[in-house]
């Protein structure tokens, strides 16, 4: 399922054991010139990359280092989401022909397969308590969110009308925030609660002249990251978790995309084209108030994007 501004692209073989990910991992997801700001390095981030010739799930450290790849197969893997406490990681795969849900444990072990239907199931992410998953489905012939129990029981339609719904993302607090035709023609953010109720429109964006979209809330709750082209150009702004104060974060020549708060909330890992003429991105981390220079994490060949922090 491809759709605006959540595109499924997809160095190591995950032949290290346990250990050896440990030591990676704990050794050592724009403005004015300034030096990058410090970054912690116990933050772990997971993200997409196609390096090795198709989308594979990879791993590193919040600083860019450390970078290990953890699944390993002919097909698409993409959209990897943390688990709360950031022992597992949830994605989407193709690998049986279509678009399901899996989960894998952080250290690449334990893939287990959670939906099993005839059209594509994408985006998955958590529930604050991680006992259950949200995603999109187009399985009754539209795009609708719907939630799941970790194990892939109890699935439940949240979203049941005739617009095109995507892309969720959970709060802390338990609101799901995710992008909705129903404004009209064109895509706007909107809130609800986990019973699919309380519905609440965050942007109110010219639908004939952009799109909202790749909504993440921060690690309180108060806020939400979004990608918007409402000034022609795919940057990322940020808003109150009621809709207010929208504020522009980036100014790129590039598509700025992917956003998703660090676990103190002061950071945004993102995926953006270092080179503004081509289409391959690479993760990037920034302030959160959108000051200083952003650092780049990754410089691959390859296009490297859709990151999630713990």
């Amino acid at each position: 399922m491809i759709r605006l501004g959540a595109q499924d692209a997809g160095i190591w073989k995950f032949g290290a054991a346990a250990g050896a990910l440990a030591l990676a991992l704990f050794s050592g997801c724009s403005g004015g010139g300034s030096a990058p700001s410090a970054i912690p390095t116990l933050d772990r981030i997971v993200f997409q990359s196609d390096r090795d010739g198709d989308p594979e799930i990879f791993l590193m450290n919040g600083d860019g280092s450390g970078q290990i790849k953890l699944t390993n197969n002919t097909s698409s893997d993409v959209e990897p989401a943390f688990s709360p406490d950031g022992s597992k990681i949830v994605f989407q795969s193709n690998r049986v022909g279509n678009s399901e849900i899996y989960v894998i444990n952080v250290d690449g072990s334990g893939t287990r397969r959670l939906t099993n239907n005839s059209v594509p199931d994408d985006h998955p992410c958590f529930s604050p308590d991680g006992r259950q998953i949200v995603f999109d489905s187009l399985r009754n012939g539209n795009g609708d969110i719907y939630i799941m129990n970790v194990d892939g029981t109890n699935e439940r339609r949240l979203t049941n009308d005739s617009n095109f719904e995507d892309h969720p993302a959970v709060s802390p607090q338990g609101r799901i925030a995710f992008r909705s035709s129903a404004a009209g023609f064109g895509d706007q953010l909107f809130s609800m609660n986990m019973a699919g109720g309380d519905r609440v429109q965050l942007t109110h964006e010219d639908p004939l002249r952009s799109s909202q979209f790749q909504p993440a809330f921060s690690p309180d709750g108060r806020q939400i990251v979004f990608v918007s082209d409402r000034d022609g150009n795919f940057e990322l702004y940020v808003m109150n978790a009621d809709g207010s104060g929208q504020t522009r974060l980036t100014f790129n020549p590039a598509r700025d995309e992917d956003p998703a708060f660090s676990p103190d909330g002061r950071r945004i890992t993102y995926a953006s084209a270092a080179d503004p003429t081509k289409v391959i991105h690479d993760i990037f981390s920034m302030s959160a108030d959108g000051q200083g220079a952003p650092r780049q994490l990754t410089t691959s060949a390859a296009d490297d994007r859709l990151p999630d922090v713990r």
